[in-house]
This record gives C-alpha cells, sequence and structure tokens, in this order.
C-alpha cells in the first residue's frame, strides 16, 4: 500500500514537472527546431521573394557544390576562420586559467581585480557597446595591437627565419600578437568559470597533499587540473560557440552580408556546411581532451 502511494506521489510530480518545462518545449519547438528544419531546406532550394510570400524550388546540393567549386572565397574564409580557432582556444584557456588562479587567491582588492576581468563581459553588452560606438566611432570588438607597434619591439619575421621554420608560422604568430587583446577581451566568463570549480575544491585534499610533500606544481598537475576536468570542457565548448558565431568571424560576416543582400538559399548551405565543420572541430578537441588527459585522471 506504501508503495503505491510513493508511485502516485511520484507520478504527481512527474506531471508537475512536465507542465514546468512545458513553455520551454514549446518554445523550443516554435522558435528553434522548426527554423532549423526550415533553414535545412532552404540550404537545398533557391528562394525567391514573391508578393505571395516565399518561393522555394529544390535545386538539390546546387548550393552547397557552388560554395567548395565555383566560390573563390568561401573555403578560403573557412580555413581561416578553423585556423583563428585552432590558436585562439589554447590562448583563452590558459590566459583565463591562470588569472582564475591569481584572482582565486586571498589578496587586498580580489574584489576589485575580479571585477575589472569580467569588466569586458559587461562593456560588450549591446547598450554599454552601443553607447561607446556613438562616443568614440571605433570597434572595440575588433581592436588590437598595432602591427606598427609590434614590428618595433621585434620582427617575427627575423625569429621564425632564424629558427629556421616556415614562413607560415610567422604570419600565425603575427597574428596571435595583433590579436592579444581581442583574446584577453575574450576571457571575462571562462575566468568567471574556473573560479567556480576553483572554490568547489575543497581545502583538505591540499593539506593532505602538503603533508605528503607535494610541490606546488604537483598539486596543480595532480589535484587542481583534474578537479577542473569537467568545468574545462564547459569552457572549450563555451568557448567554441563564442568564436565561432562572432561577428568578428569572417564566415559570419559573410553570411550576414548575404542575407542582408537577399541570397537566402546560398546563406543556409553556407552556414549548414560552416555548422558541420564547428561541431566536426568541437568533437576533435573535446575527443583528444578526453583521450589525452581524462582517461589518464581516471
Amino acid at each position: 500500500m506504501k508503495r503505491k502511494k510513493l508511485k502516485g506521489i511520484n507520478r504527481i510530480k512527474s506531471r508537475y514537472g512536465y507542465l514546468f518545462i512545458a513553455p520551454w518545449i514549446i518554445g523550443f519547438v516554435i522558435f528553434f527546431a522548426v527554423p532549423v528544419f526550415q533553414s535545412l531546406w532552404y540550404s537545398f532550394s533557391e528562394i525567391t521573394l514573391t508578393t505571395d510570400g516565399v518561393k522555394t524550388e529544390f535545386i538539390k546540393a546546387a548550393n552547397y557544390y557552388y560554395l567548395l567549386k565555383e566560390d573563390p572565397v568561401f573555403v578560403t574564409n573557412l580555413i581561416q576562420a578553423v585556423t583563428t580557432f585552432a590558436y585562439s582556444v589554447p590562448i583563452i584557456l590558459v590566459v583565463s586559467l591562470v588569472l582564475a588562479l591569481l584572482l582565486n587567491q586571498k589578496f587586498r582588492g580580489r574584489l576589485f581585480f575580479r571585477a575589472l576581468y569580467f569588466l569586458p563581459v559587461i562593456i560588450a553588452s549591446g547598450v554599454v557597446i552601443e553607447l561607446l560606438f556613438m562616443t568614440t566611432d571605433a570597434n572595440l570588438s575588433t581592436a588590437g595591437v598595432s602591427s606598427a607597434l609590434t614590428s618595433s619591439m621585434f620582427s617575427v619575421q627575423d625569429v621564425v627565419g632564424w629558427l629556421g621554420l616556415p614562413q607560415m608560422v610567422a604570419e600565425y604568430v603575427a597574428d596571435i600578437i595583433n590579436r592579444i587583446f581581442d583574446l584577453v577581451w575574450s576571457c571575462g566568463i571562462q575566468i568567471v568559470l574556473f573560479i567556480a570549480g576553483l572554490q568547489s575544491v575543497s581545502g583538505s585534499v591540499y593539506e593532505a597533499a602538503r603533508l605528503e610533500g607535494a610541490t606546488r606544481w604537483q598539486e596543480f598537475w595532480f589535484i587542481t587540473f583534474p578537479m577542473l576536468s569537467n568545468v574545462t570542457v564547459l569552457v572549450i565548448i563555451f568557448t567554441t560557440v563564442e568564436l565561432f558565431t562572432s561577428t568578428n568571424n569572417i564566415v559570419i560576416d559573410k553570411a550576414y552580408s548575404m542575407m542582408n543582400s537577399g541570397i537566402y538559399g546560398m546563406t543556409s548551405a553556407m552556414l549548414w556546411f560552416y555548422f558541420l565543420i564547428v561541431g566536426v572541430t568541437m568533437g576533435i578537441f573535446i575527443l583528444l581532451y578526453n583521450r589525452l588527459l581524462m582517461k589518464r585522471w581516471q
């Protein structure tokens, strides 16, 4: 009798749970699922706007064929976007983790410096950045280090030539230096996530490690970093989505311009192919992280 009563209570709780998430499910279907499948259909169609509405003509994979075989810039832009992502994610992860470790220490002014590093996230919000644009007439999201300034400090080409490395390496290093402001600017959310993960680690673990004679580096590599494994995966996913969907991304910028020009079918095909590359790239990053680090820690 008691078991039947418990089943009845659990069933009632489940109904209330579904009732509470019903608005989200309805919104997901109407505002996300339906547009996603509609855009997939558009990628295989030629779209024309008429007085009667949107007219679609199924043209199979013609849009994809044009992008990969005939478009002179799409593949180049795609390679540039993936290359930028490949070196940006490790730098953002390392910088965010180092700053989080520093900001998690106990010192005077800790709250001030935490707010200071989170300030770019607040500034990048719509209203604040719009007001800055009105007063400065500049785009802070694309600001970087002047190439004239970096060239006066040292020559990347000379260093690469002295090391005997390909010229392509010099171009990548120079691009990283010129975008260092953007990379640091993009670390606000990641720092907060890492600090939250660090504060969840019990202090007794570090005390036991110190009693065993562990060094600071051993504490970080065998305790701190493994304890942040799930947080690191979350940071990788968040950073990937942020970089690949940023308006500074050359592919996204091109898609916006094509969409404003009314080329809807080609734009849908471009973004779906881009989404496929993003998914594969994210999968490779997470697979390597799981194989090289997660299994070792487990």
